[in-house]
This record gives C-alpha cells, structure tokens and sequence, in this order.
C-alpha cells in the first residue's frame, strides 16, 4: 500500500484534542534537546530547568535516539518485519519506520503515543515504503489493554508473527506499575522471536543528577523515576537478552567514527531482548 494511502491509518482520539500547550510535556521536551521546533514556552522553561541541574540533557537525548537507531536496524536485518513503538514523541527523521524500512521494505509499524500534538504530526509518521505500512494510535501506555486494543484495530500488526515492542525513554515516565505495563504488553507478543527494546533513565552512572531530574519533572507535572540496574533488568524477565546485554546507550553496539558520549552523560541504561 503507497504512503498516500494511509491517511485512514490514523486512529481518531475518543474526545477532541486539547494540545494543553501551556503545560509542559515530556514529549515537547525532549524535541528541544533534540533541536527540534515542535515545543513551546512552557516546554523550554521546562527544558531550562533540567538543564540547570543536567546540563547533558541534550547529549543524552541524542544517545537515548542514536541506540533506537542501532537497535531498529539490528532488528530488521535478524528479520523482524513488524515493530510496535509506542512514546513516539514528535516525528523526527529518521523515524523507526523509516530505519526499518531501509533495510526491510515491506516492515510495518505502529506508532502510539499520548501527547496529542503528536496527532497533529502523525502524517510524517505515515510515509511508508509502497511495499511496507504504517499507522499511528493515540493511546496511554499507563492503559496497556486498551492501547492494544487501539493497536489491534488499525490491523496493520499481525500479532501471531514476531513483533518488535520499543520502549524507548519511556517507563522511566511511569513511576508506578511499570514493570506490570511491561509485562502486559510482552504478555500480548505471543509469537517466539518477538522483540523488547528499552532505554531507561538511571542513577547508576551519575546519581547526583538524578534526584535534581526527578524533582524537575516532578515540579512540571511529568513524574520520573530513576531506576537503578537491578529493576531495569526485571522488564526483560523471561526474555533472552542480546549481546552486549544490559549497558548504557551509547555502548549499546556503538557505530565506529560516532562522537563519543560517556555513561554519566547518557545515564540512561539499554538493552534488546527476543522472547525465546
């Protein structure tokens, strides 16, 4: 199906969309970062705040996308032709469809996310390869059930063949049941050879940032929570980890020539897993 085909694969919000851009959104922020241009006052004051107490912020960002990029591409060349990713975030090329598709055109994605100004954007995540598909669902991922349901509906996944669920900068925004989150949606990837990509935000490498990072979320009403090795390791429970395991982004099968970023200045951790 050609991209211009796949206006329809936009699920529409139950309710009309309310950007709210006069509250920050962990979304808008981390697009400003990245450099981007779709965040708002609110947003860069939130942004200024973070930068005060971790002025790697940004070096983390870039970390936290180049690892998706490795992990897409790692994943499509093992032959996993179908990647659920849900916290998006604001469109920036090179999308996960776009990385996957290079390699595999007939990949098919489904992006999920909760910030309704990535509604907005949703058509950039729509530019499939004519062999390959796309769609785009405005879900919560604190609502697991129904976000799949969502997923489900566009009938753009087969959930009876492998599927790659990404993770990315994501549960660290979910201070509370996560790991239940995450094993409700690896319950949902039946199929042997399914993938788990995360990155995490973590104490490990720098822990006298991560509580001035929690209090500034915290104060712009969008909660993290640092987790340390050990609880990043509990999501993958079950699943066989791919090499080099768990590591911080940027060690995460690092491209050679790239500039290099330190651990502290990443402080996230990553790792891939296939259930077996």
């Amino acid at each position: 199906m050609a991209a211009e085909q796949h206006d329809d694969a936009v699920a529409p919000p139950e309710a009309e969309v309310n950007l709210a851009i006069h509250r920050p959104h962990s979304a808008r922020i981390y697009d400003y970062f990245l450099d981007g241009t779709t965040n708002f006052p609110a947003d860069r004051e939130a942004a200024g705040h973070a930068l005060a107490v971790f002025p790697q912020a940004p070096a983390a960002a870039r970390a936290n996308r180049a690892f998706m990029h490795r992990a897409t591409r790692a994943l499509a060349q093992s032959g996993v032709t179908q990647f659920l990713d849900i916290g998006t975030g604001i469109p920036t090329s090179p999308n996960l469809h776009e990385v996957a598709q290079r390699i595999e055109p007939r990949a098919r994605i489904v992006y999920a996310d909760n910030d309704p100004i990535v509604l907005t954007h949703a058509q950039a995540l729509l530019r499939s390869s004519p062999e390959g598909r796309t769609a785009y669902v405005q879900a919560d991922v604190r609502d697991p059930g129904a976000l799949l349901d969502r997923v489900r509906a566009t009938d753009v996944l087969d959930f009876s063949r492998p599927i790659a669920l990404s993770l990315v900068a994501l549960l660290h925004f979910v201070p509370d049941g996560a790991h239940e989150i995450a094993a409700t949606l690896k319950g949902a990837l039946s199929a042997r050879g399914s993938a788990l990509v995360i990155s995490h935000f973590t104490p490990d490498y720098a822990p006298q940032y991560a509580a001035g990072i929690e209090k500034v979320y915290r104060d712009n009403g969008n909660p993290v929570r640092a987790r340390p090795r050990h609880e990043f390791a509990d999501f993958f429970t079950g699943w066989d980890l791919l090499d080099p395991g768990i590591t911080s982004t940027p060690r995460w099968r690092p491209e050679p020539d790239t500039k290099p970023v330190t651990d502290a200045e990443a402080s996230c951790l990553a790792a891939v897993a296939v259930r077996p």
